[in-house]
Parts: structure tokens; C-alpha cells; sequence
């Protein structure tokens, strides 16, 4: 048995101020889960976090969530979603998450959305991996980071080349048809 292509999701464990955000994580679960990729996601039932993983499901695709020890009666209070691995610390979530995927998208959330897209970003940046990472841009919600990472180049604190390490989507499509053009094999 082959292993299916796996998808690190990070988002955030809230909803957000726009609609959109979820609708966006709605579509992405559905499209992860039609094409039987395997979602790898931070293992809570709230927010985008729950919402990108029930519509997986509900679309038939496996999924895997990871979560730390300290934030399971906090993330994942009311159902588990799929397999789960608990962890010892958030250090952990973030590296299970990543070896367990052949691909990271990135939609809208806060501190630790941006802390796990920095992580996988220096990783690619030093050469530790060449998987694709990609932001799902929802209503230009990464435009200012997108912004500051090119003001980082500008300055001289990163090689133009940063902007090679990632791609942005626009749209749930956009990303998914990312994700199809880099299925290994």
C-alpha cells in the first residue's frame, strides 16, 4: 500500500474576521479530501483548524492530526478527527507535522500560523527540504507579509532568492492545482 500524498495544513485555531477565511478552509478540506491527500493538521476541532479537518473527512480523505499535551482540552475539546499523535510540546507538533507531509499550505491565521511558515521557510531556505510551501492569500490577507519578506530582501537580510522558497494562491483552486503539479512520481 502506497502512501498518500500528505498535506501540512497550518491555520488558525480561530475563525477569523472574515467569512471568507472559513469558507476557504471548508473548500481546501473538501479538495484535500476528493483527491484522497491526507491532511496533516494541528489535530483541533476549532476555528479553521477544525473546519479544514471536518471537511476533509466529510469528503472521504484520511487525516492526521498532531497536537501537544498541553493544548488537548483546549484545540480538540468536543471530537478527534482522524488519527492523532499527542506531543510533548509544540516543538514537536511542528516536526511531526512537517516529516509527515509532502507539501505545506498556509491560509490565514495569527502568531502560530506565522512561527510554523517562518519554521518550514528557514528550513527550505538552509537546505533541509524542497517541498513546496504555499500561502493561501484568501482577501490578501499575506499581502503585508509578502510585503515585509520582500522589505527583508530589499535590505539585505535574505537573498532574493527567499521568494523561490514559496508560492502564493489566491484561491483554493489555485492552490490545489499547486498541489497536483507537485504529487511525486
Amino acid at each position: 500500500m502506497t502512501k498518500p500524498f500528505s498535506v501540512c495544513v497550518f491555520c488558525g485555531a480561530r475563525p477569523g474576521a472574515d467569512p471568507a477565511f472559513m469558507k476557504a478552509a471548508q473548500d481546501l478540506g473538501t479538495g484535500l479530501g476528493q483527491n484522497d491527500w491526507r491532511l496533516v493538521f494541528g489535530a483541533g476541532d476549532i476555528g479553521m483548524m477544525g473546519a479544514v479537518a471536518r471537511a476533509a473527512t466529510d469528503a472521504g480523505g484520511p487525516t492526521l492530526g498532531v497536537i501537544p499535551e498541553h493544548l488537548v482540552g483546549f484545540e480538540a475539546k468536543n471530537q478527534n478527527i482522524g488519527d492523532a499523535i499527542v506531543t510533548d510540546d509544540m516543538h514537536s507538533r511542528k516536526k511531526l507535522m512537517f516529516v509527515n507531509s509532502d507539501a505545506v499550505v498556509v491560509l490565514p491565521g495569527g502568531a502560530g500560523s506565522l512561527d510554523e511558515f517562518f519554521e518550514v521557510l528557514t528550513w527550505a531556505q538552509i537546505g533541509l527540504h524542497n517541498r513546496p510551501i504555499l500561502l493561501l492569500n484568501i482577501q490578501g490577507y499575506w499581502d503585508p507579509l509578502i510585503q515585509l519578506i520582500d522589505h527583508v530582501i530589499a535590505q539585505g537580510f535574505a537573498s532574493p532568492t527567499l521568494r523561490g522558497h514559496f508560492q502564493v494562491a489566491d484561491t483554493v483552486a489555485d492552490a490545489l492545482a499547486v498541489l497536483a503539479d507537485n504529487i511525486p512520481g
